[in-house]
């Protein structure tokens, strides 16, 4: 090995000089899991704006449903405002804290279906009585699947992005 070689540190368990850039925690281990990430974060957005679509277009016709405070109509709108900004976020930076957010918000809204459409909750507090005991309505059954499968997909996103960051941590101090 050349004295040059050796003064840069290239050799195996030597510190590089004073003044060398520190390595990135990107690592090949991290880059791996890059593209199976903004795969699943492309496929949860879009089941997250099927979601939103869905909801969006609907809430017109349950604007008349007032038992709470809010409007049926109220709350597609907010969910469906909701889905898009967590589609658009997770598109963009898909980072553990916003897969757990879409996890959040998938979740609630397919779990809300299930429970409107077999159980009778009644008004809760500002929420108004949503039963609606058919899955015969346009766009109801499609949008549950959406929610369902965003949860799903967020939940493996999640664990990924978690997983990823483990080994960018552990792959740094190697």
């Amino acid at each position: 090995m050349s004295a040059g070689t050796h003064a840069q540190g290239s050799e195996r368990g030597r510190r590089p000089p004073p003044g060398t850039p520190a390595p990135t925690l990107r690592t090949a281990g991290a880059r791996r899991w890059a593209v199976p990430q903004r795969a699943l974060a492309a496929s949860t957005a879009a089941l997250l704006a099927v979601d939103a679509y869905v909801h969006a277009r609907d809430a017109s016709l349950y604007d008349g449903i007032t038992d709470g405070t809010l409007s049926q109509g109220t709350l597609f709108r907010g969910q469906a405002l909701v889905a898009t900004v967590v589609a658009v976020t997770l598109a963009l930076r898909p980072r553990p804290a916003v897969w757990a957010i879409a996890a959040l918000v998938a979740a609630s809204a397919a779990g809300a279906v299930v429970l409107y459409t077999y159980v009778d909750v009644g008004p809760l507090g500002p929420l108004p009585d949503m039963y609606e005991p058919t899955w015969a309505l346009p766009g109801k059954a499609a949008s549950a699947v959406a929610e369902s499968g965003a949860t799903v997909l967020a939940l493996v996103g999640l664990a990924t992005a978690l997983l990823a960051r483990r080994r960018e941590v552990h792959g740094a101090r190697r």
